[in-house]
């Protein structure tokens, strides 16, 4: 179990070194930590779970964790999604709950905080609205909940006219097409958020990516007109 993370480690303590750090750390956050269960210290992992050297105890995850080096991945928008699956399941594997069943119950606990960050990092990076919305959140940036105000009138009225379309009676014709339509927008988005943090323009990366919400809520409201009733 505490081999299959091995690798993961060092490549995580790598990109920890080459990632900024994170804005939300303090004064005396990369202070030494000690082990809960023999009172030694205990390395830090640059995000990534740690097992004491000494008594090999599961560790807590730590405070605000930066979702991005808990799957030991750079902090960036591009991301290759082969790679996060396999570090997904290899980490998955090697701290769930199941794993612990004959270890002290505060052990067992760590592991179910551990297995549901790990899900929670997985699901935010996978998916490029959540991904990208995470990188504003780390540099300070959040979107409004009403931003009609940050799109174009044409943007706008291309929204309202697949929203009217997704209502009409009897549409199970136009739903493929607007199905299709859907798809391309969220590509063709991605790709210039893409190249927007790239070029470090967060202000630009933010107007983007609530355009892709607008389309992401389309995409949910076709998926619901989809389903009989």
């Amino acid at each position: 179990m505490r081999a299959a993370l091995g690798q993961l480690l060092c490549r995580g303590r790598r990109a920890c070194e080459a990632a900024p750090r994170p804005r939300c750390g303090g004064p005396g956050s990369a202070a030494a930590l000690r082990c809960w269960s023999c009172g030694g210290p205990v390395p830090s992992a640059g995000g990534l779970p740690r097992f004491c050297p000494a008594c090999r105890s599961l560790q807590p995850p730590g405070p605000r964790p930066d979702l991005f080096r808990v799957l030991a991945c750079d902090r960036s928008f591009r991301l290759d999604e082969q790679q996060l699956r396999r570090r997904f399941r290899s980490l998955q594997r090697a701290l769930h709950p199941d794993r612990f069943g004959q270890r002290p119950p505060k052990e067992q606990y760590y592991s179910e905080q551990h297995s549901s960050l790990l899900n929670k990092a997985y699901q935010t990076l996978l998916n490029p609205l959540s991904r990208g919305l995470y990188l504003l959140e780390l540099n300070g940036i959040q979107l409004a909940q009403e931003t009609d105000y940050d799109a174009d009138s044409e943007f706008l009225m291309e929204i309202m006219e697949i929203n009217e379309k997704l209502v009409e009676p009897n549409n199970e014709g136009n739903l493929e097409e607007i199905e299709t339509l859907i798809k391309v927008k969220q590509e063709e988005l991605t790709k210039e958020v893409t190249a927007a943090f790239e070029r470090d323009d967060l202000q630009e990366a933010k107007k983007l990516l609530a355009k892709m919400k607008y389309f992401a809520n389309l995409e949910d409201k076709l998926k619901n007109k989809k389903i009989p009733s």
